[in-house]
């Protein structure tokens, strides 16, 4: 703590001094040993510390696994537009298609990508409409979320990604009264 407070000149200073008094020992004959003793200390601490990093860096990923888990579970269940299925169950989406980063203190960001049943899909703008209300509505964290139409498997997956990723669209979109229940339909969860 002394050290914070001293001045640049002090500390400084202090530098040489610890330099004048390594000098000193290695001429005395027994620095070179005392010198292997505190490098030998140094690899220690670091090995304790990366250790540690690795623990945290784990504890971290696992964290991130598990909300990905969560947010699977939200939209899992959710129904195709046009089939009687739920999209897991056509593997439109999967555990793999989400991710989730740890943005600050409680905030995530979310990425889904999903893969629609085929490659000229009409419904995938609706699917990826379905999945943002979902998603705003269920999960009980703070979050930003990016969707988007996994690579290669739509034709016009370019002009999709920028409407399912446009607030002011989804928005639009969500006040047309006949998309607004046909989206209500597909998220609602089942009676059991």
């Amino acid at each position: 703590m002394f050290v914070f407070l001293c001045s640049a000149v002090d500390r400084s200073g202090l530098r040489e001094r610890g330099r004048a008094e390594a000098r000193d020992r290695l001429s005395n004959g027994d620095g070179p040993d005392r010198i292997m003793e505190l490098v030998s200390g140094l690899l220690s601490r670091v090995r304790l510390l990366t250790g540690l990093s690795e623990l945290t860096n784990d504890k971290r990923n696992k964290k991130m696994e598990e909300k990905a888990l969560e947010v699977y579970d939200v939209i899992r269940t959710i129904r195709d537009p046009e089939k009687p299925n739920t999209l897991e169950e056509l593997d439109v989406v999967t555990e793999k298609c989400v991710e989730v980063q740890e943005l600050g203190d409680d905030e995530y960001l979310i990425i889904i990508k999903f893969s629609p049943t085929v490659p000229h899909c009409s419904l995938a703008t609706l699917i990826g409409l379905c999945l943002q209300v979902k998603l705003q509505r269920c999960l009980p964290f703070k979050h930003k979320l990016e969707i988007y139409i996994t690579e290669g498997t739509h034709s016009t997956e370019e002009d999709i990604n920028k409407q399912i990723n446009d607030k002011e669209r989804v928005a639009a979109a969500m006040e047309n009264p006949n998309l607004r229940e046909i989206v209500e339909q597909c998220v609602t969860e089942p009676d059991d």
